[in-house]
């Protein structure tokens, strides 16, 4: 770490501006966390034990899943820590592990949903060479790969900025380690650094998202030009759940971290994370699910099985 740091810990203000409402956030989100784990595991559960569901698109649906997973368990918890406290308090190196963690799972999630939006135009606009082009190997390597850039990014932003100057204050105006409230607290001019910060931000979320806006322009393309309704219907079936989650996801994202620091509100900004590290992720397991028909009859297959099992 740089020589200029002096802070050891970070304070994590979290909703302490709000005492009367810490207990029914804590009960709140101690619910969400607990539909997010239960939904996303009978997910990767169902995807896993069901024949039917072994193609492309529910193999990335289960990483999807997998990743909302780790994502929320690395936020909410600290999260529910800090609501039962008068004052929580995170070391320099933890806060530092949970940013890269953070930016590991999230930065993952950009790039699968970009795989994913890939996968359905593969299977809408070229039928015929879906099977051959995405087989089991292409799709590991395209998840590998989803992995490999969440990871290069984490220990680039991360290594990135824990080495600026932190001198004080430490308290983060947040409910965990977010790069908006630490760069606040940085010591010094920060204009190159938050423009660093920006521009690899930019990149990370814009490039998987054109990529997304590519395949779907492809496949809006195709579907309209099918002259079957019923083809059309299914057709748009097999996205708008995958479109549902993107606008969640990249809605968010884009605006909290695509602009300077001058435009933030940190108070704000702490509010709209929740939605992609709290609520995007209860709800992706319930839009899948409910708008799937395969997906909601292993679920009802599996249940059955599970039940008569206890019942013998």
């Amino acid at each position: 770490m740089a020589n200029e740091t002096s802070v050891t810990e970070f304070i994590i203000l979290g909703f302490s501006k709000l005492p009367e409402m810490k207990f029914l956030l804590f009960v709140v989100f101690l619910c969400l966390y607990f539909f997010t784990i239960l939904g996303n595991i009978v997910i990767v559960v169902t995807i896993t034990f069901d024949t039917i569901l072994q193609t492309p698109m529910y193999f990335f649906l289960r990483n999807l899943s997998f990743l909302e997973l780790c994502f929320t368990s690395v936020t909410i918890p600290n999260m529910l820590v800090s609501l039962s406290l008068a004052e929580s308090r995170i070391s320099f190196i933890g806060c530092a592990t949970q940013l890269y963690f953070f930016l590991l799972f999230g930065v993952t999630e950009c790039f699968l949903l970009s795989v994913m939006s890939y996968d359905r135009y593969m299977a809408i606009c070229i039928p015929l060479r879906y099977t051959a082009t995405m087989d089991k190997r292409t799709c590991v390597r395209l998840s590998a790969a989803s992995w490999l850039a969440g990871f290069l990014v984490a220990a680039g932003h991360t290594t990135f900025i824990f080495n600026l100057p932190f001198c004080g204050p430490n308290i983060i105006n947040h409910f965990f380690c977010e790069i908006q409230p630490l760069m606040v607290l940085v010591c010094g001019n920060t204009y190159w650094n938050e423009v660093q910060v920006i521009a690899v931000a930019g990149v990370v979320l814009m490039l998987p998202f054109i990529l997304i806006l590519v395949s779907y322009f492809h496949i809006i393309t195709t579907i309209l030009k099918m002259r079957s309704a019923q083809s059309r219907h299914k057709a748009f079936s097999t996205c708008s759940s995958h479109l549902m989650v993107v606008t969640l996801f990249y809605g968010t994202a884009l605006f909290t971290y695509a602009r300077p620091k001058s435009s933030y509100s940190l108070d704000t900004d702490k509010w709209l994370s929740l939605f992609y590290s709290v609520i995007t992720p209860i709800l992706n397991p319930i839009i899948y699910s409910l708008r799937n028909k395969e997906v909601k009859g292993a679920i009802w297959k599996l249940g059955t099985k599970i039940f008569l099992m206890t019942k013998d």
